[in-house]
């Protein structure tokens, strides 16, 4: 596996970050970042094209010449190795700048993320080693949760089948929980209080602005004080 490989992995890239970042932007909608390496001996080359797929290779600066041995899995040895320490360096620091998670598939999904960045300047955030494609959102202010971006077997949340799928919890005040939760769209909260959570469906049966709202909601919900924890 090559270093981008695993650094980039279900990771896509935010055009306007990569341009703040340095990437020049080429014909086809590719991004090309150049950064020196060992203090100039070589230069790391960063490629994005227009899929969101990076690539990276290194040149010798006197010569020209690609330094294949960066690419090639089973060379060893200390110098490879400091050429390699370094690259993965730079494109961690890109990909942590520049990247945002695309672990989640649905429109739901991609809905909620944009719109938490975009109002709120949230990112999902990826709590638990054991759950890599579980994410929440939480607000800035008080660090409190407002959305958790999952997935879980169909049969977790009431339905039939074993499916996987994704959800979102959400906070609601609790007097509409019992009103609002109809066991088709809105299920009780997925391993949340299910007196002041619910579950939500992303697989497109609820309209966006509805689900946006419920979004807002919660994140309203989450200003208020209480005696518990931020989840």
């Amino acid at each position: 596996m090559l270093p981008q490989d695993e650094i980039f992995k279900n990771k896509a890239p935010l055009k306007e970050r990569l341009e703040k970042f340095g990437f020049a932007s080429r014909d086809g909608g590719v991004y090309v970042y150049a950064a020196p390496v060992l203090e100039g001996q070589f230069r790391l080359e960063v490629t994005v094209d227009g899929q969101g797929d990076v690539a990276s290779l290194v040149f010798d600066t006197d010569t020209g010449d690609e330094y294949v041995l960066y690419r090639a899995e089973s060379a060893a040895g200390a110098f490879v190795g400091k050429v390699r320490t370094e690259c993965c360096a730079v494109l961690q620091k890109i990909a942590a700048e520049c990247f945002v998670s695309k672990v989640f598939k649905t429109p739901g999904a991609a809905a909620i993320i944009r719109h938490a960045r975009e109002k709120y300047g949230d990112e999902l955030e990826f709590l638990w080693t054991n759950f890599p494609r579980d994410a929440i959102l939480r607000r800035q202010d008080n660090r409190k949760w407002y959305a958790a971006v999952l997935t879980a077997a169909q049969n977790r949340i009431g339905l039939a089948g074993d499916k996987i799928i994704e959800i979102v919890d959400v906070r609601m005040a609790p007097g509409d929980v019992a009103v609002r939760v109809d066991g088709q769209r809105i299920f009780p909260g997925y391993h949340m209080n299910k007196k002041h959570w619910v579950t939500l469906l992303l697989d497109g049966s609820m309209p966006e602005e509805e689900l946006l709202a419920l979004v807002d909601e919660s994140y309203a919900l989450a200003a208020r004080p209480n005696k518990k924890n931020t989840s």
